[in-house]
């Protein structure tokens, strides 16, 4: 066997089966959909909870905002006036699990350490109040100490365009989550080099 054929087969098939197709969710083309009225928030969020809902627990998320939250906080964007739209109005994102985010659980990929945020980080904060919208945390090395990103307690997340190879960490998720179309963007950290 041909290793290059059967992986190169292998890997279009895995792109075939895993990559939306249905919602283009880089930040330029979201916006100017939103400036054309061509989704709303709200669709963007059923797109995305549906993403993550049929690939399954496929080691990108270790928790998301629930459902009904973050369908009324869609709603509650789209009810603002054009005027008064943020720089990230309707934005999707993610957050790196070592980040804490009011309401959802921080575990640094580490099950044992988890505890319910009480406030949220303030760079996260910002982010939420130029109108993006967290979807939820994302997977890591333990306590952001791996290069690899398979170094978790929950669920080990494989590389995105292969499944044969590592994600890269330690914020493995969080790259993940851009990657595979299901935010716009995502928080990381980057501890020695890592996040490059």
């Amino acid at each position: 066997i041909d290793r290059r054929v059967f992986f190169s087969e292998q890997q279009r098939t895995y792109r075939e089966t895993n990559t939306p197709k249905m919602m283009d969710l880089r930040i330029a083309s979201l916006k100017e959909a939103y400036a054309e009225g061509r989704t709303t928030p709200e669709n963007v969020v059923l797109f995305v909870l549906g993403e993550v809902e049929r690939r399954g627990d496929d080691g990108v998320w270790i928790s998301t905002v629930p459902r009904e939250a973050l369908l009324q906080r869609a709603r509650e964007l789209l009810a603002q006036h054009s005027q008064q739209r943020r720089p990230l109005w309707g934005i999707p994102f993610s957050v790196k699990d070592c980040i804490d985010a009011q309401g959802l659980v921080t575990t640094c990929g580490c099950p044992g350490f988890a505890y319910e945020a009480t406030k949220t980080n303030g760079a996260v904060q910002r982010l939420v109040n130029a109108g993006a919208l967290l979807v939820g945390k994302t997977n890591m090395d333990q306590f952001a100490t791996g290069l690899v990103g398979v170094r978790t307690g929950f669920t080990v997340p494989h590389n995105a365009f292969d499944v044969e190879y590592i994600p890269g960490g330690s914020s493995s998720g969080s790259a993940l989550s851009v990657s595979l179309g299901e935010v716009s963007f995502s928080v990381g950290t980057d501890t020695g080099g890592s996040g490059r």
